[in-house]
């Protein structure tokens, strides 16, 4: 996440249902403290800003849904009639403005976290994401070098020393809003990994290369996973033969590097 982004607040409502139908929230409810308030549907309406109509509609909504009265016609008397709001209407407003209340104060104490829940749920949110990419790197783009048809885009990864490197192109790297401090994250197949021991005197096109020590290796019948650890912590997986595997001695505890192409990155946004 960006340290410098604005801060995060949250903010709910509550809302009533009877039977899964909506009985309504805050709305209805001032609805309901108005009518107490003038007696009348239509200076209520007035008050809170809608039609004769819509109010009384809602009215009727919620006298349905209650199975009781919640606000009662008065028919003739000196001022020709008017409406009010029962004992059971009224006891509603109060105990929906203690119910609010309480929301209000979880609401606030769940806001003084909200940056730390924000980050939380971005994880969450990449944890979960499906991708037949067996390398997943999530950071911050450090550096964009625009071309005329591609672009190179450098991904500062935390805990890893070195940036992942990508060629994408121009049109993409605009689509996605790649620009320095923009999060993304790189994907890179297993089988596009090409894995080093002995690099002395060695020169590699590969843009990318990244040092660490070898932390498993799962044979099969064909192909090797060797998964690398990284110094930051990180790791990466590459798919080799079993052939390459025995030839460069590849065991747990063994220093090793993975290098892939720059454009062997597919790089990606937060939805």
């Amino acid at each position: 996440m960006q340290q410098d982004a604005a801060r995060i607040e949250l903010r709910g409502s509550v809302w009533m249902t009877v039977d899964g139908s909506s009985l309504g929230g805050a709305g209805r409810v001032e609805l309901l403290r108005h009518i107490a308030e003038h007696g009348s549907i239509s200076q209520a309406a007035k008050a809170m800003g809608m039609s004769y109509k819509a109010a009384w509609d809602a009215v009727d909504a919620m006298n349905q849904l209650a199975g009781e009265p919640l606000v009662q016609r008065l028919v003739g008397g000196k001022g020709g009639g008017g409406t009010r709001v029962t004992e059971r209407g009224m006891r509603l407003v109060r105990s929906f403005g203690v119910i609010e209340r309480a929301h209000r104060q979880f609401v606030d104490q769940l806001s003084a976290q909200a940056q730390g829940v924000a980050d939380d749920f971005l994880l969450i949110r990449r944890m979960g994401m499906r991708t037949s990419a067996r390398n997943q790197f999530f950071g911050t783009v450090s550096r964009v070098s625009a071309g005329a048809v591609n672009d190179e885009v450098e991904l500062s990864v935390p805990g890893m020393d070195s940036a992942i490197v990508a060629i994408v192109t121009h049109g993409s790297a605009v689509e996605l809003g790649l620009t320095p401090g923009a999060e993304a994250f790189a994907l890179v197949k297993a089988s596009s990994i090409i894995v080093a021991t002995d690099e002395q005197g060695a020169r590699f096109s590969a843009r990318n290369r990244l040092q660490g020590t070898v932390s498993r290796v799962e044979k099969g019948a064909v192909n090797t996973e060797v998964v690398i650890g990284l110094p930051g912590g990180a790791a990466v997986a590459a798919i080799i033969t079993n052939e390459s595997c025995d030839a460069l001695g590849l065991a747990p505890g063994v220093s090793a590097s993975a290098l892939f192409k720059a454009s062997s990155v597919i790089m990606g946004v937060p939805a």
